[in-house]
């Protein structure tokens, strides 16, 4: 079944594949002409390639404007994929990223920061990338276009997940198969897109359709889509942190302190989070073995390491609970 926003040219019969057709090529070499927001022409840069370089990159520039306010209309939609990323990772299960190209790439690299941004274990959020780890540094061509590899990279999603697409056009086969293969597996899904219209919305949970338009460059969807795309996962899984306790306040608390700049940074959260001096605050972490948390709450509850410890426990690891079951009142300065 063909969809409005793409068509494909055959290099034989139609062998079909019945409704994923459009999103799944045939092999043989078909050529697939995607019809979405992000392949338009731009009206406003015709003359792009006769300007000098300042005017180039204002013209880039006044596009990118453009991209916070399609990420804000899409709010609503990624609210809801946050709680079902919090409602995966309560239960024990994991947050999947899906993604080729630039999305891939993009969703690499936020799942790679938050272990030691936030202390949180790396099964907690895993990406996965059309053509493996080689794809990330080089492009691999034709592995997007594979819908049988996205349901193989999600054979590992366990029930009550949360499996997160990301694709410019909406229609990116890997991604695609992924999304299928997890649904298959009681998994929630969540498309990631610059197409409001985007052909694999139908079948998720929840679709953050961002309708950033056409691109600088026709086509080139590192750019504005891209942009997008980097917004709205360093948001959902920013507010995944928050809601699952991994800040106080809106100081990062998880935080690995692996090496000296980190330890300093930690001394410093203390001190902005107790108002004490540093000194006492690099006590308290030596003691607390480097633990933000532990030494956060020994110092706002006034209480030994061990203590603190078994209150965070009890609190689920987050530092307001931990404080309640203190008995010390809220006090964020």
């Amino acid at each position: 079944m063909r969809t409005e926003q793409e068509s494909a040219v055959h290099s034989g019969t139609d062998g079909g594949a019945g409704e994923h057709r459009a999103a799944r090529p045939r092999e043989g070499g078909d050529t697939v002409i995607v019809r979405s927001p992000t392949e338009a022409r731009n009206s406003g840069t015709h003359d792009i390639d006769l300007l000098p370089s300042l005017d180039i990159l204002r013209q880039i520039n006044a596009e990118d404007m453009t991209v916070p306010t399609a990420v804000a209309a899409a709010l609503p939609e990624l609210a809801r994929a946050v709680d079902l990323g919090v409602a995966a990772l309560e239960s024990g299960a994991a947050i999947h990223y899906f993604g080729a190209g630039t999305s891939g790439r993009i969703a690499a690299q936020d799942a790679a920061e938050l272990p030691p941004t936030y202390g949180v274990p790396a099964d907690w959020v895993v990406a996965h990338h059309a053509g493996g780890g080689d794809a990330l540094a080089r492009a691999v061509e034709g592995t997007e276009d594979d819908w049988e590899s996205g349901r193989i990279a999600a054979a590992g999603v366990a029930p009550g997940s949360l499996a997160v697409g990301l694709a410019a056009s909406g229609r990116t086969p890997y991604v695609g198969g992924a999304l299928a293969a997890a649904r298959e597996r009681a998994a929630a899904t969540v498309l990631i897109s610059a197409n409001p219209d985007a052909p694999l919305a139908a079948g998720v949970d929840v679709h953050v359709g961002m309708d950033t338009g056409a691109e600088v460059i026709a086509g080139s969807t590192r750019m504005k889509a891209g942009t997008a795309q980097k917004l709205a996962l360093n948001a959902f899984s920013t507010a995944v942190m928050v809601r699952m306790g991994r800040t106080y306040s809106n100081l990062m608390v998880g935080v690995d302190a692996s090496n000296s700049k980190l330890r300093g940074r930690v001394v410093t959260l203390l001190s902005q989070a107790t108002g004490l001096e540093e000194r006492a605050c690099a006590e308290a972490l030596a003691a607390a073995d480097g633990d933000t948390r532990v030494a956060l709450v020994s110092l706002l509850a006034d209480v030994d390491p061990r203590r603190a410890a078994r209150a965070l426990s009890t609190g689920g690891g987050r530092v307001r609970a931990a404080l309640a079951e203190l008995g010390v009142p809220d006090q964020t300065v």
